[in-house]
């Protein structure tokens, strides 16, 4: 598939994805939010982490609010990232201790004020929380188009894991060669490894 091809098939799939998602019902959406959380929240990945990197979620998206608030109860360090250049697509992690530290910035989503949080340079025992409008069964994610996250986690690896509902889950999805897959995808139904690594992790939990 050509390059422009790929860029027209995104597009069109990010709309239609949108959409599905502004049509779930909110009874609905919250059963599944809880069902992907309490999976993340059993991963050995998870519980082994000291801090979790962990985008705010919008209305359409997998809820993180209560991951959040369930990491801080558990001692876990939370960090969430800031735009600090629309331009080149470049973002940082930032700790938060509550809410009250996020104010509406890049594209109206709530990130942490760079100017009174303090930002995160080691990320030893991190784990990545990684939005997705769409993932596939390698891990290769449909993204908002930014290329945020990808230019981030070629930079940082560590576990990656994408949280998604199931019927948003595809076999394949094309991908240029600086998309970066997930170890792990978690939906309401099920848990996928992607990787060898999260695979062997995966299976002692079991």
């Amino acid at each position: 598939m050509l390059v422009a091809d790929i860029r027209q098939y995104k597009r069109q799939l990010r709309e239609k994805v949108k959409q599905k998602r502004r049509d779930m019902d909110p009874e609905v959406k919250r059963q599944k939010d809880l069902a992907i959380k309490k999976r993340v929240e059993s991963l050995y990945q998870y519980k082994r982490a000291k801090l979790l990197l962990c985008y705010v979620s919008t209305d359409i998206e997998v809820d993180t609010k209560r991951l959040m608030e369930d990491a801080w109860r558990a001692g876990k360090k939370v960090a969430v990232p800031c735009c600090i250049d629309p331009g080149k697509s470049l973002m940082e992690f930032y700790y938060i201790r509550s809410f009250q530290d996020l104010k509406p910035r890049t594209f109206g989503v709530l990130e942490p004020d760079p100017e009174r949080a303090e930002k995160v340079t080691d990320f030893s025992g991190a784990l990545s929380i990684v939005p997705g409008l769409c993932f596939d069964y390698n891990g290769y994610r449909l993204g908002y188009g930014k290329g945020y996250y990808d230019r981030f986690l070629s930079s940082h690896p560590g576990p990656r894991v994408g949280i998604v509902y199931s019927e948003f889950v595809r076999y394949r999805l094309y991908h240029g060669r600086y998309d970066v897959p997930m170890d792990l995808i978690v939906t309401e139904r099920y848990l996928r490894a992607t990787s060898k690594r999260s695979k062997v992790e995966t299976a002692r939990v079991k």
